[in-house]
């Protein structure tokens, strides 16, 4: 009987050591962009990134489509622990991210990997002052765009059109050219675009693709007009709770990440705008340079003194010259 006994628990222990051990931490990523969308595929690569480089004690769980929040709500989300990463938008409390993270330039993309991470630490403290981490950048500067049910002659003309906003410096756009901000959540702009409610959209082409928008706004204006970045933040108090080790494996992880997403994000953005026009259901047009250079001169000016008020002029002056070093 002895034997028998001492035989099973060594067989048991042996299979308890082959077994992976359970993560200590997990953390929960909310993300506004659906199981569709190329970035989708970034988040679960960083998920496994940070559980390889953490040997297990850290997980990341990606919640997608809003699932957890909505698009307004992510620093309600992170600081009341409803997710633990989470999109930022321009958030009252985060006055200088809310005026910079959408700015009117014509920047390269070249490197903008670096151009983010800087962008990152310039805002790193006003998050901290609010309870968040910077963590992870969407590689939103590439594709946030316009669309419209049939051709426009003018973008600078909107001739009163109703159009879909994200933001404050999208607002602040239509209302220049004459038309009429309407706010509407990612996921409710098909219904909206499908019913009337807008005429026109200010989208990322990502998330346009993904839910299939194309169908009821098929007409794309390429404009370049200006610099984004919706960046993940983190609860600083769940950040600051891991080891120094698993922090240095997240942050490796995210530029990492970073890293990895940016060919794969800008083809799958190209290949869905060329899928589009050959289909014959699409349009994409470009404007010039000089007309770029045109509409982001009528509403820089009223930007920068948005952007000096919300961040004062040292800092709102370093981000205007972080943008300037990354001009075509």
């Amino acid at each position: 009987m002895t034997s028998k006994l001492v035989s099973t628990t060594a067989i048991a222990l042996v299979t308890m050591a082959a077994l992976p051990a359970a993560a200590e931490t997990t953390i929960r990523l909310s993300t506004y962009v659906n199981e569709a969308d190329i970035r989708y595929e970034g988040f679960t690569h960083f998920a496994d990134l940070v559980a390889e480089k953490t040997g297990g004690s850290v997980k990341v769980e990606v919640f997608p489509s809003a699932t957890l929040h909505g698009w307004s709500e992510g620093v309600d989300s992170v600081q009341g622990g409803v997710s633990d990463i989470s999109w930022i938008n321009a958030d009252n409390r985060l006055p200088c991210y809310a005026m910079t993270s959408l700015y009117p330039a014509d920047v390269s993309l070249e490197d903008q990997i670096g151009l983010d991470t800087a962008y990152e630490e310039l805002i790193r403290a006003e998050a901290a002052n609010v309870g968040l981490v910077p963590l992870l950048n969407s590689n939103y500067s590439y594709d946030q765009e316009w669309w419209f049910e049939e051709p426009i002659a003018d973008i600078g003309n909107l001739d009163g059109k109703l159009v879909r906003s994200i933001g404050p410096l999208v607002s602040l756009m239509i209302e220049t050219w004459g038309g009429e901000p309407v706010f509407v959540a990612p996921k409710e702009v098909f219904q909206s675009a499908e019913r009337g409610v807008v005429d026109g959209i200010n989208m990322g082409v990502a998330t346009y693709s993904s839910w299939k928008l194309w169908t009821v706004m098929p007409y794309m204006v390429n404009a370049n007009l200006f610099y984004g970045n919706v960046n993940y933040m983190m609860n600083k108090d769940k950040y600051d709770a891991l080891t120094a080790e698993e922090q240095a494996a997240l942050e490796e992880a995210a530029t990492e990440t970073e890293t990895w997403l940016q060919p794969r994000y800008e083809g799958w953005v190209d290949q869905q705008v060329g899928n589009a026009v050959m289909a014959g259901g699409g349009q994409a047009v470009s404007i010039s340079s000089d007309q770029t250079a045109a509409l982001i001169e009528s509403v820089r000016g009223q930007w920068d003194a948005k952007a000096d008020e919300a961040c004062g002029g040292e800092l709102a002056g370093k981000i205007r010259d972080l943008l300037a070093s990354h001009a075509p």
